[in-house]
């Protein structure tokens, strides 16, 4: 018995009937044995393996979409960083956030997956990549703005007035609107960052307005996705059995 999880990836099909042996110990199998995967398997290594494999918990789906939302932010902050950094957005990046996310998630749930677990990598992995448009978006326009001429601004001297109590009463009247400025319009600041928010999960389809780089960008990122998604995909074990060794090798038929 070794001390390592045992491994049945591909399975073994012995021609000599009764010289069966497991696949993770070689030893010959009598008794009762299991197919996992394909393989054959002696039922300690069954259990030994049954007993390694961990058992997901709430707790640990909490742990993993914790860090799944920090890879997610780590992830946003290196595909915006490089892309103002280089001025030139590379879909590319979108793997390297894929791959972030599925590790983060990993770690974060001590090697645990599944179906859940997919699903809140594919969402993550998503928003990082669509929100990244954001602080992109926001260089290029404060780069644009710092390459444009100031603006000049032509203010037209006041008429002369026809008596000097209208100039008087000119003055006092612009001594008065100086003295009160203009109020300033108010900023609603939640409905503006949900606002940028919406325009930034948007912008994967908003680049199709350039239908050529847009679905190149989309495919990208679906690879980037499936990548977040095989990384927090849980085990896949086929356990058949118990079987007699010496008896029938075939699995019992189903209903």
């Amino acid at each position: 018995m070794t001390d390592s999880i045992p491994q049945f990836g591909t399975a073994e099909y012995p021609s000599a009937p009764g010289a069966d042996t497991c696949k993770s110990c070689n030893r010959t199998l009598t008794g009762q044995y299991y197919r996992i995967n394909g393989a054959l398997a002696c039922e300690g290594c069954t259990n030994q393996l049954k007993s390694q494999i961990p058992n997901d918990s709430h707790s640990a789906y909490v742990r993993g979409l914790l860090f799944g939302i920090g890879g997610a932010i780590v992830g946003l902050i290196v595909y915006a960083g490089l892309a103002i950094a280089t001025t030139i957005v590379i879909g590319y990046f979108s793997l390297a956030v894929g791959f972030i996310v599925g590790k983060a998630m990993r770690f974060g749930s001590g090697g645990i997956g599944g179906r859940r677990y997919q699903i809140a990598a594919a969402l993550l992995t998503y928003a990082a990549v669509s929100m990244a448009a954001i602080p992109i978006g926001i260089s290029i326009a404060i780069k644009d703005r710092k390459t444009q001429p100031p603006a000049r601004v032509q203010q037209a001297a006041p008429a002369p007035s026809e008596s000097g109590e209208n100039n008087s009463t000119a003055a006092n009247a612009g001594a008065t609107s100086s003295s009160q400025p203009a109020p300033k319009p108010q900023i609603h600041w939640a409905a503006a960052l949900g606002g940028l928010a919406l325009l930034g999960l948007a912008s994967p389809f908003l680049a199709l307005q350039d239908p050529f780089h847009g679905i190149i960008g989309l495919v990208i990122l679906s690879v980037g996705i499936r990548i977040a998604v095989q990384l927090t995909a849980g085990p896949k074990l086929d356990i058949l059995g118990p079987f007699t060794a010496g008896a029938s090798t075939e699995a019992p038929p189903t209903t």
